[in-house]
């Protein structure tokens, strides 16, 4: 890849300024030997629940650094449901959920006769049974490049008989600090160093999850995020390798904020016992008992001014859901700062709907997440407009060099922000 002297200047500006705020080496890269080889890399990094309105509010010298020295979008847009895992995995596959199978965090399949749930402790996460498309990782194997993953959906299991050369199981347990430390120490291999990195924090999402996305929990969260990337970035730095690294951080979805004021009572509609609730909420997904589909599809449809309500067949055509065999019969979603629930588990739990929730609709701004990238592949100081997560796997193909799996994504809407398209 060709770069302008000018180009080069402005990117090693950028990454000595980051190094630079610090004030110290990175003493925990002591021992780390810098590689020889500048093949191009890519590290995505998610900031699980990053909204995009939450820029600006918090003290973030090192994401402002990177917006000056790089890209900026004006928002990134999920996929419905604006959850974590269909999200995910729509950013590293550019297939829509509906065609990558991870249509929610929890969900059934009648062919598997068996759910799905997220988390640590579960084992659908490690099935590759569930997960349809071709995720980066697999993209990069299968012509000759070497992966890593620090934590991201569908990286734990085998699809397509490949998983990434390097990559742990989830465990929110294991420090920011130390999440770094291991990217670092794969980008100070030599001739089996990764060319795709991936690297994943919750805390945000956590906290805007606990205490409401306006709450100055999160913006501290923000902030020790923020300094936890400085590190990172004078590692890179002093692994000499801030003209080959290509940072691209990203968040799967917003939040927004939650009021008991604000609660759908489910019972005072229809009877609990002629469904199974697969999802409450914001995303109620439905599966009734045989034949009372119609029924509880009347008895709902005009409910509730802030709950709407659809079956399987005639989703709005946005969802990219209709006929996929885990979308459950009925679906019905909740206006943002909505939450759906039954009145004994409202009257059990008192703090229930005081914090925050995503899943809303897409389009919604609360829901919309932020793109930052920075590196040799993207121009300086460069801006585009809000776009939709689905094309960000044909970005990475696009810096990693690679030919893209089928997807949903369009290439072109990236063509203003590379250096060479």
């Amino acid at each position: 890849m060709s770069l302008s002297s000018n180009h080069r200047y402005l990117i090693k500006v950028g990454w000595l300024f980051l190094l630079i705020l610090s004030g110290k080496s990175c003493e925990s890269l002591q021992d780390l030997q810098s590689p020889g080889n500048n093949t191009s890399l890519v590290l995505l990094i998610s900031l699980d629940g990053f909204a995009n309105n939450y820029l600006g509010k918090a003290y973030t010298p090192t994401l402002d650094s990177l917006t000056k020295y790089g890209v900026k979008a004006d928002a990134l847009i999920p996929v419905f449901p604006s959850k974590t895992f269909p999200n995910h995995y729509t950013q590293v596959t550019g297939l829509y959920p509906g065609r990558h199978g991870i249509i929610s965090n929890r969900m059934y399949d009648p062919q598997f006769k068996q759910y799905f749930n997220i988390g640590s402790a579960s084992t659908s996460v490690r099935d590759g049974r569930w997960f349809d498309g071709e995720p980066i990782w697999v993209t990069a194997s299968k012509q000759g490049l070497i992966s890593a993953t620090m934590f991201w959906p569908g990286s734990e299991a085998e699809i397509n008989g490949f998983r990434p050369d390097y990559f742990f199981a989830y465990n929110s347990s294991i420090p920011e600090s130390d999440r770094i430390l291991q990217v670092l120490e794969w980008m100070a291999l030599d001739k089996h160093r990764p060319h795709f990195i991936s690297l994943y924090f919750e805390d945000i999402d956590h906290a805007g999850h606990l205490h409401g996305p306006n709450a100055r929990a999160v913006f501290t969260t923000i902030e020790l995020i923020d300094r936890q990337l400085n590190q990172l970035a004078k590692g890179i730095t002093s692994l000499k390798l801030d003209e080959v690294v290509n940072l691209i951080i990203v968040s799967d979805h917003g939040m927004a904020a939650q009021s008991r004021e604000r609660v759908i009572f489910l019972d005072d509609y229809i009877s609990l016992q002629d469904i199974e609730v697969v999802n409450w909420s914001p995303v109620l997904e439905l599966i009734p008992e045989f034949g009372k589909q119609e029924l509880v599809y009347e008895q709902l449809s005009t409910a509730h001014p802030k709950l709407s309500v659809y079956q399987n067949g005639i989703f709005p055509e946005s969802w990219h859901l209709n006929g996929h065999r885990r979308a459950t019969p009925i679906i019905g979603l909740a206006a943002p700062g909505w939450s759906i629930s039954s009145r004994t588990y409202f009257e059990e739990h008192l703090q229930a709907y005081t914090g925050g929730a995503h899943g809303y609709h897409p389009g919604e701004p609360d829901m919309q997440g932020i793109f930052i990238a920075c590196g040799p592949a993207f121009k300086t100081g460069s801006r585009i407009g809000s776009l939709e997560s689905v094309h960000l796997y044909q970005l990475l193909c696009n810096v990693l060099g690679l030919i893209p799996a089928q997807n949903d994504g369009i290439q072109e809407v990236w063509a203003d922000i590379l250096v060479k398209y």
